[in-house]
């Protein structure tokens, strides 16, 4: 596809986009792409990986799980902005984002071969953290696509249906595992990650990309440190936007995680059936999810209102999470996932959309949306830290109600976030 010299860059990013008149394909791709990369990480990360130490070690697996999380969310804290910033100011004539959407999905891949190769503790982390640093490349281009091909006036109902379709990569990655041989470790790893690893990659060939014409000034090294901070002093809404997805995310992030092993400690079932059950709670999850993903998203777009859909999904959510932290059974714990996925999305079709509406500069989206994705990130370092003291309340090493308790939390301050913000209604 033919690139298009770089227009003139708005100082703030606004409802029009700087971008090309794009094909039809490239809707449908940037959507794949989402599709592609959730494949990767949420598969890996939920599924793979824990049942791969629970085979592994089963008395270990929750501090295992916790010390590959964290490792893999320090990494990509660091690259995610890093490549942001880096594909702002891309000089090949590819364009500035296409570079950084087909060099991560290979070097993700390499990611995957590493898992799908691994024995053990240090080389899952290895493994890992390859996958996190190429997918975190192409994750922070597609990201900042969004302002520069996606129109305001769509932007709600594009995140909404990139969100419907990351909770589809999510069940469709649950099943791949939980349908494979339980001797054949590597193709838990190897399947997702190379089906979602190529969908993630196909977005190079339908993105008329902008070409930037004009070298950037040099770097300083106030100017590597800037791309991990924006001052809350001048960008109050984008620091509360910040703080509410930082502690949403935390809430189901504190779930995903460790759903695979709830399933087993709390609900009794044996590491054999578990992923099975954990494909069933995912695709209760999500499909109530998709649900309210498109009919929040075409409220919030006709109403122009964001902060509302966030109040309801976090309200929805802390009351699935009670439910969950009750549920004497598989049935009545598969309604508290329900009752979560409706929350979770309502919260995603507005989400990205509140975003990019708090951004400071469409100059800087790429670096911006990077600080945006860490929002998303931290929490795979934050959430694994407090979870290993969290779950030894009492001694046992697997207090789920604690667990629960505190993403009920993490959800209760992350709805209360949005209130000082003014930009947005």
């Amino acid at each position: 596809m033919s690139a298009t010299p770089a227009p003139p860059v708005p100082t703030a990013l606004g409802p029009e986009i700087p971008g090309s008149k794009q094909p039809r394909s490239f809707l449908p791709l940037f959507v794949l792409s989402w599709f592609g990369i959730n494949l990767v990480l949420s598969t890996l990360g939920s599924a793979a990986i824990p049942k791969a130490f629970a085979f592994l070690d089963d008395a270990t697996k929750e501090v295992n799980l916790s010390i590959t999380t964290a490792i893999g969310g320090i990494v990509v804290i660091i690259v995610t902005p890093l490549f942001g910033r880096l594909s702002d100011r891309t000089m090949s004539r590819l364009g500035v984002r296409r570079p950084w959407i087909l060099g991560g999905a290979v070097i993700g891949l390499i990611g995957v071969f590493l898992l799908a190769a691994a024995t053990g503790l240090w080389s899952i982390v290895l493994g890992w953290v390859v996958v996190q640093i190429g997918f975190g490349a192409t994750n922070a281009a597609v990201h900042a696509l969004l302002a520069d091909q996606i129109p305001g006036r769509i932007r709600a109902r594009v995140s909404g249906i990139a969100g419907a379709a990351n909770s589809l990569a999510l069940i469709v990655g649950s099943q791949i595992v939980a349908a494979l041989p339980n001797d054949q470790r590597w193709l838990w790893f190897a399947v997702p990650g190379m089906l979602g690893g190529v969908l993630s990659g196909l977005l190079f060939f339908g993105l008329r990309d902008i070409v930037r014409t004009e070298r950037p000034a040099p770097w300083r090294w106030s100017d590597v440190l800037g791309t991990y901070w924006l001052s809350p002093r001048r960008y109050p809404d984008f620091f509360w936007a910040f703080l509410c997805r930082l502690f949403v995310t935390m809430s189901i992030f504190s779930v995903a995680t460790y759903l695979l092993f709830f399933i087993m400690d709390r609900l009794g079932v044996p590491k054999e059936e578990a992923s099975a059950v954990q494909a069933t709670g995912l695709i209760v999850f999500t499909l109530c999810g998709l649900v309210t993903t498109v009919l929040f998203g075409w409220i919030s777009d006709r109403t122009g209102r964001r902060k509302p859909v966030i109040w309801i999904s976090c309200l929805f959510s802390v009351g699935g999470l009670v439910i969950a932290m009750f549920a004497p059974d598989q049935t009545v714990f598969l309604m508290a996932l329900a009752l979560v996925g409706a929350a979770q999305g309502a919260y995603v079709s507005v989400d990205v959309a509140l975003m990019t509406e708090v951004l400071p500069h469409f100059q800087d989206a790429g670096k911006d949306l990077g600080i945006v994705a860490l929002s998303y990130q931290l929490p795979q370092f934050i959430v694994p830290v407090l979870a290993v003291p969290t779950l030894a309340i009492g001694g046992t090493g697997s207090n789920y109600t604690a667990l629960l308790g505190a993403a009920i939390l993490y959800g209760v301050i992350g709805g209360l976030c949005v209130l000082p913000i003014r930009s947005v209604r």
